[in-house]
């Protein structure tokens, strides 16, 4: 794969190489949990395909919700060499409903300047994990073959409904890599996402403004100065699924999570710890199946396998823990946890009941105190289960699958009109992304730095120090050339240090140095390399001053004694 450098400044136009495949030779099947990869043999029926061989200065990663995803008959995305890849270009695959975020930069900036892409995913509810898995694995696919072929490229990630989810666990995956000693990252460079969108969060946290990590969590993400809101309230409520919860690491502050009052895929009310168990099961088994044909004998013995499944895993996690009695978990706090996905079942530390020569063996001492604990437990099981589900009652009731997902009024689709201009509101959450991804794009287009956190912060620290280190080193940097003798007249010291400038003390000048002057910009002469200065900040190098200042110093140390004889 040729590599195409961009020269900053103007857009990078760059070599456009199309491929041929055939369809037939694709398959319709879905991979799950693992990268796309097709061998690019044809030589019938071919259509032209867009390949990651066509550079962009930005390029948007989009994943639509359930079934809002390309399938068989668009021009697929591949690799220079042909290799199809699970993804599809905006314009040969159209959303209803992320498209208005995505393509907003389109017509904005240069046409070969930016590009959106689709990925491809189950988009189901028939295994939802092994879906948003493998919308994953498919989505950090497409960014590596891009950023292989294109290392300069940025990328945002835009995700809605299900795939808000993929989009989160895809962000969370890259901005919490480890920092590699070769400087290879796993997946991407995280500084290459500039961008994520994501709407109706599943994972979002209580409380949580939606820009995560941000210096102004409810107004804006850092480094665009459009406010989305007045105010700091949190939307009531937290994500329907909050074991995918967590932070995005290097990506803090470019992030923007969007959720809607009364949306219960990221605006659950507390104490609704049955709803969250319900979830938890329904991510295990054919929801899609269980929703179309009802409770079947099919439907019926895959729900009871997960019940199964998760009732296991709960009795093994209580027999673990030899102090359980005595804790304040309750018995659906572990189902809770156990009926997680991705939980891993603990090692078994209190043996079951046994027999010897088929006799019950006698209660042991461990056993009898938690008998003891018995009727505190019990108490503590039934005021538990009722605090925690004090709302479960009141949402069953009110309909929460109509409230929310209902076709045209659910709130899981106020995205796209919840602008409330009177109540500091201009923008809709969907508009407001696409100004974001606009201003991103328009940013890579000029070929503007990225102004990451951590590279404004260096760059403030460069900056003190080119201020403050022509003070320190001039102070330091011209000892006074006298001879010291001790109080004694015993032996007799002499200094001899280099020739330096005569210090101002012993050389009066005609008039005071303005106050100005050591404060002055020097200018540069050695530039610190892998940085990136900000507009407005001095330039971030070595210095004519500060190098002069050292050369002193190390001019200065060395010296000679003459010790004269006693007398």
């Amino acid at each position: 794969m040729g590599i195409e450098n961009m020269n900053v400044g103007k857009s990078k136009r760059v070599r456009v190489a199309l491929s041929a495949f055939a369809i037939g030779a694709l398959g319709a099947g879905v991979v799950v949990a693992a990268p796309w990869s097709a061998p690019s043999a044809t030589t019938e029926a071919s259509i032209e395909l867009v390949s990651t061989a066509t550079c962009y200065d930005m390029v948007s990663i989009a994943i639509g919700g359930r079934s809002d995803t390309p399938r068989e008959g668009v021009k697929w995305l591949t690799t220079p060499d042909g290799t199809r890849l699970p993804a599809a270009m905006s314009g040969d695959y159209t959303s209803d409903w992320i498209d208005q975020a995505v393509r907003a930069p389109i017509g904005k900036v240069d046409a070969d300047s930016y590009a959106a892409v689709y990925v491809e995913y189950p988009a189901d509810m028939a295994s939802y994990e092994n879906a948003v898995q493998t919308g994953v694995t498919n989505s950090q696919t497409i960014m590596k073959s891009i950023s292989a072929s294109c290392p300069q490229t940025r990328f945002a990630i835009v995700g809605y409904s299900e795939g808000a989810d993929v989009a989160r666990r895809t962000a969370m995956e890259i901005g919490n890599q480890t920092v590699p000693q070769d400087g290879k990252y796993g997946i991407i460079d995280p500084s290459q996402v500039v961008g994520v969108v994501i709407l109706a969060d599943a994972g979002r946290v209580a409380g949580e403004g939606p820009f995560p990590g941000a210096d102004n969590p409810f107004s804006n993400p850092d480094g665009f100065d459009t406010k989305y809101q007045n105010g700091n309230s949190a939307i009531p409520g937290q994500g329907a699924l909050p074991g995918t919860s967590g932070g995005f690491g290097a990506l803090d502050g470019r992030v923007a999570s969007f959720c809607s009052d009364g949306d219960l895929t990221c605006a659950l009310p507390e104490n609704t710890s049955l709803i969250h168990l319900a979830a938890n099961v329904g991510r295990q088994v054919n929801a899609d199946a269980l929703q179309n044909e009802q409770l079947t004998p099919a439907t019926g013995a895959d729900l009871a396998l997960a019940l199964g499944r998760i009732a296991v895993n709960a009795f093994n996690d209580i027999a673990s823990q030899p102090n359980w009695m005595q804790s304040d978990e309750t018995f659906l706090d572990v189902l809770i946890k156990v009926s997680e996905p991705n939980y891993k079942p603990g090692a078994v530390t209190t043996p079951v009941s046994a027999t010897v020569d088929g006799e019950q063996e006698p209660i042991e001492t461990g056993q009898m105190v938690d008998l003891v604990y018995l009727p505190q437990k019990i108490f503590r099981e039934i005021t538990g289960f009722i605090s925690s589900n004090q709302n479960t009652v009141p949402v069953i009731m009110n309909d929460p699958y109509g409230l929310t997902l209902a076709p045209g009024s659910g709130h899981h689709f106020d995205y796209w009109r919840d602008a409330d201009a009177a109540n500091g509101k201009p923008l809709t959450s969907v508009q407001y992304a696409a100004a974001w991804l606009t201003q991103l794009a328009e940013q890579a287009n000029r070929g503007e730095p990225v102004k990451t956190k951590e590279v404004q912060e260096k760059a403030g620290r460069a900056a003190v120090e080119t201020i403050v280190a022509p003070k320190t080193t001039s102070a330091t940097a011209t000892p006074k050339a006298t001879t010291t003798a001790p109080a004694t007249s015993t032996p007799v010291v002499t200094t001899t240090v280099p020739v330096v400038p005569a210090p101002a003390a012993e050389a009066p000048a005609p008039s005071p140095a303005p106050a100005s002057e050591p404060v002055a910009t020097p200018e540069c002469t050695v530039p610190v390399e892998g940085e990136t200065p900000v507009e407005g900040a001095p330039p971030l190098c070595v210095t004519a001053t500060e190098s002069a200042a050292e050369t002193a110093t190390e001019t200065a140390v060395p010296t000679t004694t003459e010790v004269a004889p006693t007398p």
